[in-house]
């Protein structure tokens, strides 16, 4: 007589499916592996915005800041702030986002049950924190150097550097969608890049532009995420223009995602 083996029971469980926080933090955790095996490019990363900081601090000093009641300290530290996270966060994922399109990386997480917007985000996880710890050391450190006194409406700072990075995350996704290879991202990222720190209040302040070029360089991009960093330090930003600094940051923000959104190509553009 023979016996047949027993065969074994069908799983018919449904798969565990993952939450978005889930899978966004398993992205960030690969990109931060990434990142810190790259010692040069996070070595650099740390380094420039606190260099270019202290290099700014005689064009500052050499500003006619009277009648504007802002001070050395109260310019060059939310302007330190802000060119963290456009190094940290809008230069390195222009590069990212450019490098893991062309390598098929992106391609292949879409077949998955990963959305576009947790590529996005979980991707820019370690960008963000990276940006964000760089922050917190410039406070301390230029608080020490300048003897400034502590920020007046702390929440203000805050709320400018998560918009401000919510920005970046779309604004570097956009300039990812219109950057062919990972070396022409050097060129594609500057025009972002030079608006910022020319006209938006980073370490000129808006207040000492000619009238028509201060007035035009209200409506930039990066300058309500500014000024809400330097209303976070002085206190002096009313409740009407803080209004509109966060409604202007987000529709800058929802422009380009929606830019992002239209123009976006998931496979090589080479």
């Amino acid at each position: 007589m023979t016996t047949t083996a027993p065969s074994r029971p069908l799983d018919t469980a449904p798969p565990v499916r993952r939450g978005s926080a889930s899978r966004m933090a398993a992205l960030g955790r690969a990109e931060l592996t990434l990142l810190l095996r790259s010692r040069a490019a996070l070595i650099t990363a740390l380094l420039v915005p606190a260099i270019t900081t202290f290099s700014m601090r005689g064009v500052v000093n050499g500003l006619d800041l009277d009648g504007t009641g802002l001070s050395i300290a109260t310019v060059l530290l939310p302007g330190s702030l802000g060119l963290a996270l456009i190094f940290s966060v809008y230069t390195n994922l222009v590069g990212v986002y450019v490098t893991r399109r062309e390598s098929l990386v992106l391609k292949r997480l879409r077949t998955g049950e990963v959305r576009d917007w947790e590529i996005f985000a979980g991707g820019a996880l370690p960008a963000l924190l990276l940006a964000y710890v760089q922050c917190a050391l410039l406070v301390i450190g230029l608080t020490v150097v300048l003897d400034a006194p502590a920020p007046t409406a702390p929440h203000l700072m805050v709320l400018g550097l998560l918009i401000g990075g919510a920005m970046l995350v779309a604004a570097g996704a956009l300039t990812a969608a219109v950057t062919r290879t990972a070396e022409s991202a050097q060129l594609t990222f500057l025009p972002f890049w030079l608006l910022s720190m020319a006209g938006s209040g980073m370490f000129v302040p808006r207040e000492v532009l000619p009238g028509v070029v201060g007035d035009i360089s209200a409506w930039l991009p990066f300058s309500p995420v500014m000024d809400l960093l330097r209303g976070g330090w002085t206190g002096d930003l009313g409740a009407a223009d803080q209004g509109r600094a966060l409604l202007l940051a987000l529709a800058w923000t929802g422009l380009a995602a929606l830019g992002v959104r239209r123009w976006f190509r998931w496979g090589p553009r080479g």
